[in-house]
């Protein structure tokens, strides 16, 4: 597989023009690109440019709004439901975490539902805006039905990601953000655009059975929640799937289970729905709401260095902390660049072609 390096600035660039003819604003196309770099730099190849031209194809269908009117239509001292307006959850989500911290601000907490928002990028984004204000951060957002509950074989639920940020001292943010499947649809599409097969336990086939061939979950196959199978304790993937469901659906008035919209373009919505849009549930705490700020920092890194000492199966593999991986992606990429295969950068260049914008060059 061929790849592609590009430098941040030139792929945020790209990324800022097409939301541009998009027609979003200059503010909104800003933020929307940020989501998505953040995403490569990171490491989450799934969820960064990659997913530039599902944006399009939504927009192309009118089921996303470039202009829209965010708003709270309902709220207390700590908490608020935010109306999106069918913007790009990009933009919707951000607008609500920072809700959430300026409630946080002056409550302690705050906490805030979505309705009628898109797909939102990496969980991570939004739960680490409350961390640069000293506070731990929640995101967590439903998502298209891919996902079959426990012995079923029907789509029911999205990969529907938590994510959970802590500020620490002298180490990074510790981040904790998973899909309730046992993997990102995301990840799929990178297999199937090389070629791969995917690991035994990520999807089932259309009949229940065991599938290696990421083709065959749009052969009318699932994805399988959280611990593959009911031995392995898919019981309690499906549990955690449900409650981001719940939060962010049943709680907002979004759309939930088998009526969350889908991403592709070439599906449409089902009918009758319950709900409006994709849904999402942010919120921030305050660490000095519980003891001083420095003493939590403190007894966070004592945690991660303690943590980290844990003695190895193997010492060749060290342990990992929650972010680690994510953090050390960033680094390097925005020294040595963002890699993309050459199937996301042909797309992003026909893309660009139809859209009238610059094409990516990169190296390699």
């Amino acid at each position: 597989m061929l790849y592609h390096i590009f430098q941040e600035t030139a792929l945020r660039n790209f990324t800022e023009n097409v939301f541009l003819k998009m027609g979003c604003s200059v503010a909104h196309a800003t933020l929307a690109a940020d989501v998505l770099i953040k995403s490569d730099l990171r490491g989450i190849d799934s969820h960064g440019v990659a997913r530039l031209t599902g944006y399009v194809r939504l927009w192309e269908k009118n089921r996303i709004n470039t202009q829209p009117n965010i708003k709270i239509i309902h709220q207390t001292a700590t908490t608020a439901t935010v109306d999106g307006d069918a913007g790009l959850g990009l933009v919707v989500a951000p607008f609500a975490m920072q809700i959430a911290i300026e409630k946080a601000e002056k409550y302690g907490s705050g906490w805030v539902a979505v309705k009628n928002s898109n797909h939102f990028g990496i969980a991570t984004y939004h739960a680490l805006m409350a961390v640069e204000k000293d506070m731990i951060g929640f995101a967590m957002t439903n998502a298209s039905p891919l996902v079959a509950p426990t012995f079923s074989t029907e789509r029911m639920l999205g990969t529907n990601p938590m994510c959970y940020a802590f500020p620490a001292g002298n180490y990074p943010p510790l981040v904790v953000d998973l899909a309730t499947s046992t993997a990102a649809n995301g990840k799929l599409e990178i297999a199937q655009r090389k070629g791969e097969n995917v690991p035994e336990g990520w999807i089932q086939d259309k009949d229940g059975n065991v599938a290696l061939n990421p083709a065959d979950l749009k052969n009318g196959g699932s994805l399988l929640p959280l611990g593959s199978d009911r031995e392995h304790g898919s019981h309690k993937g499906f549990g955690l799937g449900a409650t981001v469901d719940i939060l962010s659906a049943v709680l907002s008035g979004a759309s939930y289970g088998p009526w969350v919209p889908p991403f592709v373009a070439f599906l449409d919505p089902l009918d009758n729905q319950p709900g409006e849009g994709i849904g999402h549930f942010l919120g921030a705490m305050r660490v000095d709401g519980f003891r001083p700020k420095e003493d939590f920092k403190h007894h966070l890194d004592n945690w991660i260095t303690r943590f980290k000492a844990a003695k190895p199966i193997n010492p060749a593999q060290p342990i990992i902390i929650p972010g680690e991986p994510e953090t050390i992606a960033e680094i390097d990429r925005k020294l040595n660049g963002i890699p993309l295969i050459d199937v996301v950068v042909n797309d992003l260049n026909d893309l660009a072609e139809k859209l009238g914008v610059s094409k990516l060059i990169g190296e390699g």
